[in-house]
């Protein structure tokens, strides 16, 4: 069957892309191939115009075939595939009639590629509608001509805003920086493109190559004599956020600095297919296209494996409790059009809920990224009780309240009593067992875990927690529900810690045992964060979560594991002090001003602890693997014997989402596979023996069961 059907009325031909048996449109192989065919035909016909377009609804083209990218191995093999991609676009733009891409939902990657080949670009302003070039976000750059075309058409400062952050710009901000000529109404998309054609064809307009030219005397010495600023200060600030960890948009940035302003076509292309094959067989690009499938991995799960299972639709919410969790749960869910009544013991409780939605759609209003009129619905759909008045029409309520075991079951088994029988109540607990407290529900199938991530509004995952008695039903319906929340859902065991905390904790407490030990606090966090790549340092992590969180969530994994778990005295320490509990009390290792931002270390800490000043015995690798490795080793734990989750890939989603785990080493147990069982056991081994740490550092039955198996975390 044809993905690409050409039709044609009163001399205009259009090309509709429509996959088959497909829910978008990829530029595959066979696609190519099918469009190449097209393309040959349209250059010797007499057609007056060429549309482009997508029988897709909210969908154009998604971008190349990511799996075909992920086979490439070779740099040849890459280098004839991009080249041929390049030859295509540029039939395209030599077409000898002028062409048009009518645009309404998604247009990606290769999608972008092909309308920067096109003469004019109409877009529908429809929330589905993203423009750009995220190719960096999987360790590559564009190479079907983006990285020569997009500055072209829309000038260095703007074409780099989105190259190298991979950006996708809604059709209003595509218009303003030149991508597209108009952003209309998606119902008049239609009709306006072809009033645009045919004002085009009676003022004797034809073939058109787009070039920016900047409006402003500073401008246009930015994109000309000046431009080599540009690029520093590009390349500064993108070295800064990825300190130096991602080599493609590095790479994408000497493509447009070597091709800007280009004369010859062919000779630029070569530039940026010659960059292209020198990412596409990277380990970090391998790395970024596994966590790129992770993500789909979500977006088709159910979160059950009963696949006749179905969701039940959540229209209205029921939040309980109005705190910093309770106010965050209230705004991503409002924001993606769900009803929501929250629900505390005071006025004054609930008024900081509805402010901390006001604040944060205040922000995005002040950004232009919503409108009036939206903020204005956003917040319409936010409301507050004192009672469970509204509590019967509600599908699911989410408690998030104080973390009490006997506060928790009252409460629950109360609001059960207020809703329908089969409406679902889940709590937000990051400890505390979703068994014991299932005892407090009646019909406790209809009870579950959800477990967010603070700030909520900030944070992707979500750990779906799926207690004994939780019907398939209710963990495909709360599934669901995160993922409308715009959230990456992982559904866990109800175990200590669950998944993320888990494997966290070890991490965190042996970063308190090499602070007893001697290493100072900032060269240990800067290990993790500059060296490794993780977005904050244990300490900093620390004092983020709380203190008195931490010791409370360590208190349950160690009597949960009485036999390998150990904890450092200095955590029990930090928390007796009230005022150094973290950022929330804006002194924990860190200082941290009002608005929460860390200032700097407080050097007090030491002898408060009392410890001596720090003399860093050991070398930064040894910090790393020390807190990577105790991960490691509990993962086998979790995975094998636990079976907290089902696979490898739900850990490592969990992971990257819910830590920060740098996402361009794939995972913890893509990291591991890359090592092997075998040299993170000996190593583990070396720790226990020269480091006192036999209880905690152990290897696992399971690691070592690895080892004597030769087995990885994926099968190779």
């Amino acid at each position: 069957m044809s993905a690409i059907i050409l039709t044609e009325k009163n001399g205009i031909a259009t090309l509709t892309f429509d996959l088959p048996g497909e829910k978008v449109n990829k530029l595959s192989s066979s696609v190519m191939t099918e469009l190449r065919n097209h393309l040959e035909k349209l250059k010797t016909s007499n057609y007056k115009f060429v549309i482009f377009r997508s029988g897709k609804p909210k969908i154009f083209i998604a971008g190349a075939d990511i799996e075909e990218i992920k086979k490439l191995t070779t740099e040849a093999a890459v280098r004839e595939a991009v080249s041929g991609g390049q030859a295509i676009m540029n039939m395209i733009e030599d077409l000898p009639m002028p062409t048009m891409a009518m645009i309404n939902g998604a247009c990606a990657g290769g999608g972008c590629e092909l309308i920067l080949s096109c003469d004019y670009r109409i877009a529908s302003d429809d929330s589905s509608t993203r423009i750009g070039l995220p190719e960096t976000q999987l360790g590559i750059l564009p190479g079907f001509g983006g990285s020569v075309r997009l500055p072209r058409t829309v000038g260095i400062q703007a074409s780099l805003d989105v190259i190298l952050a991979g950006k996708l710009l809604n059709a209003k901000k595509a218009q303003k920086i030149g991508l597209v000529d108009y952003a209309v109404h998606p119902n008049l998309l239609e009709s306006f493109t072809e009033k645009e054609i045919e004002k085009i064809l009676a003022q004797g307009g034809g073939k058109r190559r787009k070039v920016f030219k900047a409006k402003g005397f500073v401008n246009q010495l930015l994109e000309g004599p000046l431009k080599g600023i540009v690029f520093s200060k590009a390349r500064e600030a993108t070295l800064k956020v990825t300190k130096g960890h991602y080599p493609a948009p590095i790479e994408a940035l000497e493509v447009v600095k070597k091709t800007y302003g280009y004369s010859d076509r062919a000779k630029a292309l070569q530039i940026e297919c010659d960059h292209f094959a020198k990412l596409a067989t990277t380990d970090i690009s391998k790395n970024l296209i596994h966590v790129f499938y992770l993500t789909e991995m979500v977006k088709k799960s159910t979160g059950v494996h009963d696949s006749n299972i179905k969701a039940k639709p959540v229209k209205h919410l029921g939040v309980l409790g109005a705190g910093t969790m309770g106010g965050g749960i209230a705004y991503v869910a409002a924001d993606k059009g769900i009803s929501v009544r929250v629900k505390d013991i005071s006025n004054e409780a609930n008024a900081k809920a509805l402010k901390h939605a006001y604040d944060l759609w205040k922000k995005l209003a002040k950004k232009k990224v919503i409108d009036q009129y939206q903020f204005t619905q956003k917040m319409s759909l936010v409301s507050s009780t004192l009672d469970f008045s509204g509590f019967k029409n509600i599908d699911v309520t989410i408690e998030a309240i104080v973390e009490d075991m006997g506060i928790k079951q009252k409460v629950i088994a109360q609001t059960a009593q207020n809703m329908r029988s089969n409406a679902i109540i889940v709590t937000n607990t990051s400890s505390l067992s979703v068994n014991e407290m299932a005892k407090g529900h009646p019909h406790p199938e209809f009870f579950a875990g959800m477990h967010f991530f603070s700030p909520v509004h900030k944070m992707p995952l979500v750990e779906v927690i799926r207690g004994e008695k939780s019907s398939d039903e209710t963990i495909a319906t709360v599934f669901e529900l995160a993922k409308k929340m715009g959230k990456m859902p992982v559904v866990v065991k109800d175990g200590a810690g669950f998944l993320v905390n888990r494997l966290l904790l070890p991490y965190m407490a042996e970063a308190s045992f090499l602070l007893s030990e001697g290493m100072d606090i900032k060269t240990v966090d800067r290990a993790f964060v500059q060296e490794f790549g993780m977005p904050m340092g244990p300490f900093e992590l620390m004092d983020s979560v709380g203190l008195d969180v931490c010791v409370k969530v360590l208190k349950i994994f160690k009597d949960a594991f009485p036999d390998r778990v150990e904890t450092s005295p200095i955590f029990e320490k930090m928390a007796a002090n009230k005022n150094r509990l973290g950022q929330k009390t804006n002194l924990g290792f860190y200082k941290y001003n009002v608005e929460g931002r860390k200032v700097e270390l407080d050097e007090t800490v030491y002898a408060e602890l009392g410890l001596a000043a720090p003399k860093n015995p050991y070398d930064t690798k040894e910090c790393i693997e020390r807190g990577i490795f105790a991960m490691v080793n509990e993962c086998t734990r979790a995975l094998d014997e636990a079976k907290i989750v089902d696979t490898p890939d739900e850990v490592d989603l969990a992971m990257i989402m819910g830590t920060g785990f740098p996402p361009f080493r794939g995972g913890l147990c893509k990291y591991a596979d890359s090592l092997g069982a075998k040299y993170i056991s000996e190593r583990l081994d070396f720790y226990v023996t020269n480091r006192s740490a036999k209880k905690r550092l152990t290897p696992s039955p399971e690691l070592m069961a690895r080892v004597q198996g030769q087995k990885t975390f994926y099968a190779k």
